[in-house]
């Protein structure tokens, strides 16, 4: 609880540093205009005035109040025209942009347009300068006997037809700030997690408020999708990391709702999402108070389909995104969401393997191993155990499928989980180590477990970390599983593994690191466990 009230805090300190920057920003552009414009006014009002041959009938500033009813109505006669023309423009300057922006992006861009406090009140001037403007001139009266001019009333139309004037500029400079798509998606966030901040502050309507926040999931994932179809990674990418904002920011403020909150009912029971699965989940998401996240995950699996074999960014982001929500939940002990982070990866991963998208799960791997790496230093190696079943089946579907090189990198990320869980101390690293030495045996025996050679040198990778380790038994077991290997095959991963002398990879990835370097104090280790096979195997 204490978690959501600084989170709110802080949100609330960012809404008011912008809107003060804004202002800032605004009087700073109509100072410098208005001083430019009264400058050369004065000074031209000067010049003349010198020059007038009645000047000395009057004084410098008694033209300014000395007016009969016939100035008085020439200078405000057309400035309720021209006000209400100047509102008409940026009424339509606006309209043109918002509906542009709301068909490329998210309609809701109209909704949060007109809900926005400046836009209202900056509409709200122009309308309320115009009616003044009319009534000050119907007031104006030159019949004898029945004069009348109200000068201040004259000279306050006056400003205010000139600050609405010097307000076009930098409102129009607005209007476009506003309708950045950064900025709309920036907002969606903030407005979706104010009413979330609402509900903990004040319940008020519920189902109202659910039927909010859903929608304000819905209006980032919409703009991804629209993006990404438009090729527009960099909007795209600002969508998916608000998504994962979202979700981070709700979990912190999961604590101060009511309960009421988690149930499913009414409005939100009619989301599809929910439609789609059967009354006994829904019963469940409500009862681990999980179907926020869901949705929000649920967003998330749509941008990945999408993107895949298009926008592989954006595949890598939703996957980054993803571990960093499984990373807050588990901060936040919420091991319902993390299971749940669990599996939308394991959903990405049978997706890009439907799609043969090989580079793509190369990376989504990595991401799940450093989720992995995490669960297991916050010491919940039941949870890693399990992970490691799923590396193990996914590198089996991904090698059944012709993809060996998947099952490689799942024999990677299992090397490093168990050299983690052996650090660390774990209890998950023997099961994890089993797990590792099982990947190249198929269910079905259809291929034979000599066939992967880029398993075969991360189980020995991993037997050179025993070895410095001291842990010669666990070493032997690696040695046991491979102890039927071909001779010439062994061999040729020795030259492979010694041959390798440089850590990072030739070419630009993700990773960044070469799978077969070992270092100099690990690659000594090589002679001791190849020294186990028989003298005639190794040659």
């Amino acid at each position: 609880m204490a978690c959501g009230s600084r989170l709110g805090a802080v949100a609330q300190v960012e809404k008011n540093g912008e809107l003060l920057s804004i202002m800032r920003k605004w009087i700073v552009s109509v100072t410098l205009l208005g001083s430019i414009a009264a400058a050369l006014f004065f000074l031209v009002y000067t010049v003349d005035f010198l020059l007038a041959g009645d000047a000395k009938s009057v004084t410098y500033l008694q033209t300014f109040h000395r007016i009969d009813p016939g100035d008085a109505a020439n200078v405000v006669g057309g400035m309720a025209e021209v006000l209400a023309a100047i509102l008409g423009i940026i009424i339509t300057v606006a309209s043109i942009i918002v509906q542009l922006a709301a068909t490329r992006y998210t309609p809701r861009i109209t909704d949060m347009f007109f809900r926005d406090r400046i836009n209202l009140g900056v509409i709200a001037y122009y309308i309320v300068a115009a009616v003044f403007c009319i009534w000050i001139t119907f007031s104006i009266r030159a019949a004898k006997g029945h004069e009348f001019v109200p000068v201040i009333g004259v000279v306050l139309n006056c400003m205010f037809m000139t600050v609405a004037l010097l307000l076009m500029a930098p409102y129009f400079t607005y209007v476009f700030y506003f309708l950045q798509p950064e900025s709309v998606v920036t907002r969606i966030r903030e407005m979706t997690i104010d009413r979330v901040t609402r509900v903990s502050d004040a319940p008020g309507d519920l189902a109202d408020q659910q039927e909010n926040v859903l929608e304000g999931a819905e209006q980032l994932a919409d703009v991804a999708l629209n993006t990404i179809q438009n090729k527009d990674k960099i909007i795209a990418s600002r969508s998916v990391d608000a998504l994962r904002q979202l979700a981070v920011e709700y979990l912190g403020r999961k604590g101060d709702l009511p309960q009421e909150w988690f149930d499913i009912g009414g409005k939100i029971a009619a989301d599809p999402d929910f439609v789609a699965v059967t009354e006994d989940k829904r019963v469940e998401m409500s009862r681990e108070h999980t179907w926020f996240e869901y949705k929000v995950l649920r967003q998330y699996q749509m941008i990945y389909s999408e993107a895949l074999n298009r926008m592989r960014d954006i595949n890598y982001l939703v996957a980054i995104d993803t571990r960093y929500i499984g990373e807050a939940a588990l901060e936040a002990d919420d091991l319902r969401v993390l299971e749940l982070s669990i599996k939308f990866f394991n959903t990405y991963m049978r997706a890009t393997l439907n799609a043969r998208d090989v580079r793509t799960a190369y990376n989504i791997m990595n991401q799940y191993r450093i989720l992995t790496e995490e669960i297991i230093r916050a010491d919940r190696a039941e949870v890693a155990e399990e992970v490691g079943s799923y590396f193990k089946y996914y590198g089996q579907l991904a090698f059944g499928m012709k993809l060996s090189f998947v099952t490689e990198c799942v024999a990677y990320d299992l090397c490093t989980l168990v050299e983690t869980a052996h650090q660390l101390g774990s209890p998950a690293m023997d099961k994890l180590l089993k797990i590792l030495l099982e990947v190249d045996k198929e269910a079905e025996a259809e291929v034979q477990e000599t066939s992967l050679r880029g398993v075969r040198k991360a189980q020995i990778k991993l037997a050179t970390y025993f070895l410095l380790a001291g842990e010669q038994e666990r070493a032997r077991e690696i040695y046991r599983d491979m102890q039927d290997e071909r001779p010439d095959r062994l061999r040729s991963i020795r030259s492979e593994l010694l041959a390798i002398d440089s850590k990072d990879f030739w070419e630009i990835i993700d990773r960044g690191e070469n799978f077969d370097y070992l270092p100099p104090e690990r690659k000594k280790q090589l002679q001791v466990f190849f020294g186990w096979f028989p003298e005639g195997k190794m040659g």
